[in-house]
């Protein structure tokens, strides 16, 4: 057996235990540096595209050499996720509820991929001693997305997700890093060729130039940050509460697929789909019980519960004025009662008013009395026009 021989074998096995041990998708790629990416990630900087949640040095993001010393090879993988709720609850008056993109239904991803990494690394030490290997998902160094791309996985979609054959974009990444010299696959010559489809429902604008996402218009970012949401993305949340699928789920690639295989990412439909107004006053102990488990809860119960005030505006349900009364009253967190005192504006009514009107006289923030005051100039708006 020859050495190319040898590492073909090799990289047989690595694909036959992934399958044992339920990996949906493998692909193998050079660890050679990713040069187009990094020029398009200096774009994207320039541009002040990007979230601030990715790692900041663009060297470490496009060569895989500086994670691993002689770094040969990446290994891409893939599990899919479902898109459906097969038992959805329904939202009715008094009891309105929001949604979780469907990424955050299940397990924490990150948790199920680092395992299934961690495997797959402990067997390749097996048949290789004293190999040098690093795994990483979502939140390492390299970009998920260019690595399943050059690896075979799927094509960069204009959605910015990878879209596979098989599964659409309804699928999770991870990669390893390795110094073993595993054959290359071949890149999916398919892409979205004139479908535009994505783009043009966005919500916000976020695609541009098909393929390159604005993170500052993303909704799905947006619902993550801490602060106030910008006024004119406000209108556009409607009731999300973690993420945004609208890109998936207009996507053509994407119809009738809903992968079910995998019982650890199988909703709970009062996750995925919760009570609106119990968040409102959710303790952090509450939410960490509700929603611990689901890759929603990394950045606190503090977005949701602003969310969940932001969709009960979208819904100008009169039933949370009482809730949001109280949360503009005596909540310690300037942006949820500035949210509060906005979402009363937005539903209107003499009791919204009345709140408003003693929070003008009682408020010392000034980013709180900004949005009373939004709030007050709404609720004048209503009364002038008779809507």
């Amino acid at each position: 057996m020859n050495e190319q021989q040898y590492w073909e074998q090799t990289k047989q096995s690595i694909i036959a235990y992934a399958k044992q041990i339920g990996i949906d998708k493998i692909g193998f790629a050079s660890a050679d540096p990713f040069i187009d990416l990094k020029g398009r990630l200096i774009e994207h900087r320039e541009k002040g595209y990007e979230s601030g949640f990715e790692e900041q040095d663009l060297d470490k993001r496009t060569q895989p050499g500086l994670l691993v010393e002689g770094a040969r090879s990446l290994i891409s993988i893939a599990l899919a996720y479902p898109s459906k709720l097969e038992q959805p609850p329904k939202s009715e008056p008094g009891a309105y509820r929001g949604i979780l993109c469907r990424a955050a239904w299940g397990t924490d991803y990150h948790h199920v991929l680092r395992d299934r990494l961690d495997k797959l690394a402990g067997y390749i030490a097996q048949l290789e001693p004293g190999v040098r290997i690093e795994s990483m998902v979502d939140t390492g160094e390299l970009s998920d997305r260019a690595v399943a791309e050059r690896a075979g996985v799927g094509w960069s979609g204009k959605n910015c997700s990878i879209i596979t054959p098989e599964f659409g974009s309804w699928v999770y990444l991870g990669e390893l890093v390795t110094n073993l010299p595993l054959p290359a696959d071949h890149p999916i010559e398919e892409g979205c060729g004139d479908c535009n489809i994505c783009v043009d429902a966005c919500p916000t604008g976020a695609l541009v130039q098909g393929g390159q996402l604005d993170a500052q218009r993303c909704i799905a970012f947006l619902t993550q940050v801490k602060d106030f949401i910008p006024d004119e993305f406000r209108g556009k949340i409607g009731n999300r509460l973690y993420g945004c699928d609208t890109c998936q789920t207009v996507c053509p690639k994407n119809r009738r697929i809903n992968a079910t295989h995998h019982p650890e990412f199988q909703p709970d439909p009062e996750i995925a789909k919760p009570l609106l107004l119990p968040l409102l006053d959710m303790s952090n102990k509450e939410f960490k019980e509700k929603f611990g488990l689901s890759s929603s809860s990394w950045r606190g119960k503090k977005p949701i519960q602003r969310n969940a005030i932001l969709a009960l505006a979208h819904f100008k349900d009169k039933t949370a004025v009482p809730q949001l009364s109280r949360l503009l009253e005596s909540d310690p967190r300037p942006v949820i009662r500035g949210t509060a005192a906005w979402a009363l504006g937005k539903i209107g009514g003499d009791e919204a008013q009345v709140a408003l009107d003693k929070a003008k006289e009682r408020e010392d923030a000034p980013e709180v009395l900004a949005e009373v005051e939004k709030g007050l100039r709404m609720i004048e708006e209503h009364t002038a026009t008779g809507k």
